[in-house]
């Protein structure tokens, strides 16, 4: 697996020395470029890709990588690009549905130098930090601090408060959130575009913050994944639209569909409850307990009110497992 065509960040848009106080060099020198292979066959392949890109983050000595977990989810191969262009295979050690986080082991020495874990707390809108990817100051974004606010996302996904920041960096996924004392505040996930209107509109990112990965990490090392029943799947993808909750695609094969949910139903409630958002629709279904547990809805369909019952799952039960090595 070969590193993808080369490419910059432009020099206007580069992080200064002078901005942040830091050892740039040093400090980048510990962000990878990360590849994944991904099986054909996979649970994830149709949606997310069987070849994919992005960075990774050394957080220990040893060779420890945080990532962005969709990168890594049911890899089969993993590989690493330094600066320098030297390739270093990886396995997947673990992947955090919840948070998103994903690790990968490094399967040679590094020896670079790993990011010290900082705190998303301390940052403020307008705040400036470094958006790094893969390949020292030519591929870091001086970005500021847009906000900090709440999260949903379609894929039964939510973070009470993520960070956004702009401008975007054009390969998000994984890059290291750095703070002006040059710890690791943030993983980049997703590019998304501020405003209404192309006019006020601004490109930028979420990065999901840091402080979430400590209560974590040892059950991520140890196990895989944390250590608690998992949380109740129920493989539908929702929308916001016109203040109603659309069902826009299905899982294969997952819950919802199983239970005959159709792309189209509108969601009203979740066990009488009304639900008026995504960060909502998924609360209330995971407040009903454990992966497995019933999830009644009450659907609008073709303007006739019905309600689906829909037996959850664990969602790591459709997926993979890593290869072990």
């Amino acid at each position: 697996m070969s590193e993808p065509v080369d490419w910059e960040i432009p020099a206007r848009a580069r992080p200064k020395a002078q901005d942040f106080g830091i050892d740039l060099d040093r400090t980048l020198s510990g962000v990878l470029s990360l590849h994944a292979r991904i099986p054909d066959e996979a649970f994830t392949a149709s949606v997310l890709g069987t070849d994919r890109s992005g960075n990774g983050v050394v957080i220990s000595g040893d060779g420890l990588v945080l990532t962005i977990g969709y990168l890594i989810t049911e890899a089969e191969e993993v590989w690493l690009f330094s600066a320098d262009g030297k390739a270093t295979p990886a396995h997947v050690v673990g992947y955090d549905q919840e948070t998103g986080f994903g690790l990968v082991q490094a399967l040679g020495r590094l020896n670079l130098p790993p990011l010290e874990l900082g705190t998303a707390r301390a940052l403020h809108e307008h705040d400036k930090v470094i958006v790094a990817g893969s390949g020292g100051v030519r591929r870091a974004l001086s970005a500021e601090v847009v906000a900090k606010r709440e999260f949903a996302g379609y894929w039964e996904y939510v973070l009470d408060e993520a960070i956004f920041t702009a401008p975007a960096h054009p390969n998000w996924g994984g890059t290291g959130l750095i703070g002006a004392d040059g710890k690791l505040a943030g993983v980049g996930s997703l590019y998304l575009r501020y405003g209404s209107d192309k006019e006020d509109g601004r490109d930028g990112n979420m990065i999901v913050p840091i402080d979430l990965l400590p209560p974590i990490l040892d059950d991520l090392m140890k196990f895989g994944r944390r250590r608690k029943p998992p949380r109740p799947w129920l493989g539908l993808y929702a929308a916001e639209v016109e203040d109603k909750l659309v069902i826009a695609g299905l899982a294969g094969g997952g819950p919802a569909e199983q239970a005959d949910l159709r792309v189209g139903d509108l969601i009203m409630d979740v066990g009488g409850e009304t639900v008026d958002d995504l960060a909502s629709l998924f609360r209330r279904v995971w407040a009903r307990g454990d992966a497995g547990v019933e999830v009644p809805l009450t659907v609008v369909r073709d303007g006739r009110t019905m309600g689906i019952s829909i037996r959850s799952a664990d969602r790591a039960s459709f997926l993979r497992a890593p290869r072990l090595h």
